[in-house]
């Protein structure tokens, strides 16, 4: 056997052993999926989530015939296992950045309604702080940008939205659309709650929307998304990963690859490490929705490939509570069929102990 030809085979079976080892021996060990009382009001393009050890879901979208933010808030109790609706969101939207800061949750931007007649998708810079305690909804400054599909994330009591989509420079029409130019944003801006002020910080270095965001040990980590534009259908997908660090406003080199590239994903943080669930892909062959799960541990800059949920879904609602990773409703196919594909399934990882 030649040198070349024996290293080709350490190498294949070195990957095999690789694959081996995320069986369902390991898959026991990292913990299960369990099913939670079903979602009351399926949509796609909800977002989650946790505060005050219970889970909010919001937005939803509808999206055919035409596309309709519906703007529902959802409180999920794990203690007695039930949901219960509360007020709609003070502006519906869909595709809004959210995060949460002592029990109080922020919704920053997305997309709304209809423009001269066309179904499309209009950017909104509106900022809300919703109490989740008193169920009520206060109007906060709005952002320096209009966008949607941003991700929201806070450190030390500052709030930073980052990315997203929004017209083009020099656009008249004050929507995006399929067949509009638009713009994927790299843009980070930083709000304070106790100023109510914004401030510009250091542009992301990759560009992207419909992405995730997570907090680990004071920095931001930004996952997946897509680029090109707000639209599958004429974008592409990353599985990209880049971190911010508040404190000196910069971005990091980037990182390991998350291992299936998608948009359209949710996100939470256990134990330091960073879980990333569901997601969508689309091409000339196929609309695709995973069922994937992997997580990243920044120490060690690497992925590791979870138990996959039982349903493969985007534009679902995720986020962590002790020791559950949420999986909330979403649509079981990438969008642009036509077909209402949302579903009801409410899941969470328990991991193991």
């Amino acid at each position: 056997m030649s040198k070349r030809l024996s290293s080709r085979c350490f190498k294949v079976a070195a990957l095999c052993a690789a694959v081996v080892i995320f069986g369902p021996a390991l898959f026991a060990q990292q913990g299960k999926w369990i099913d939670l009382a079903p979602f009351p009001e399926p949509h796609e393009e909800v977002i989650g989530q946790a505060a005050n050890g219970k889970f909010y879901v919001f937005a939803g979208l509808v999206s055919a015939p035409v596309w309709q933010p519906i703007g529902i808030v959802y409180e999920y109790d794990p203690a007695s296992n039930k949901w219960t609706k509360k007020k709609p969101m003070a502006l519906p939207a869909h595709h809004v950045a959210l995060t949460e800061l002592n029990g109080k949750i922020y919704v920053f931007g997305g997309f709304t309604g209809v423009h001269s007649g066309l179904a499309a998708w209009v950017p909104e810079n509106n900022a809300f702080e919703y109490d989740p305690v008193n169920d009520s909804w206060k109007e906060l400054a709005p952002m320096p940008t209009k966008r949607g599909a941003a991700v929201a994330a806070n450190v030390d009591g500052k709030i930073y939205v980052i990315g997203g989509a929004t017209t083009a420079p020099g656009a008249t029409n004050p929507a995006i659309h399929p067949t509009y130019a638009q713009r994927v944003l790299n843009t980070v801006q930083e709000y304070d709650p106790k100023t109510n002020t914004w401030r510009q910080r250091a542009d992301m270095p990759t560009p992207r929307n419909h992405t995730a965001a997570a907090v680990v040990n004071g920095k931001i980590y930004v996952i997946g998304g897509r680029i090109g534009a707000a639209f599958i259908a004429a974008s592409s997908n990353l599985s990209n990963v880049e971190a911010y660090d508040p404190v000196t406003d910069t971005w990091s080199p980037p990182l390991a690859k998350m291992p299936t590239a998608r948009s359209g994903l949710c996100v939470g943080v256990y134990q330091n490490k960073i879980y990333i669930a569901g997601g969508e892909n689309q091409d000339f062959f196929q609309h695709t929705a995973y069922h994937s799960f992997e997580s990243y541990d920044p120490a060690t800059n690497t992925w590791t490939i979870m138990p996959p949920m039982a349903i493969g879904r985007h534009g679902v609602a995720g986020g962590v509570i002790g020791n559950r990773f949420y999986a909330i409703s979403g649509d079981v196919q990438s969008s642009g069929t036509g077909i209402a594909v949302s579903t009801p399934a409410a899941a969470a990882f328990e991991f193991a102990k």
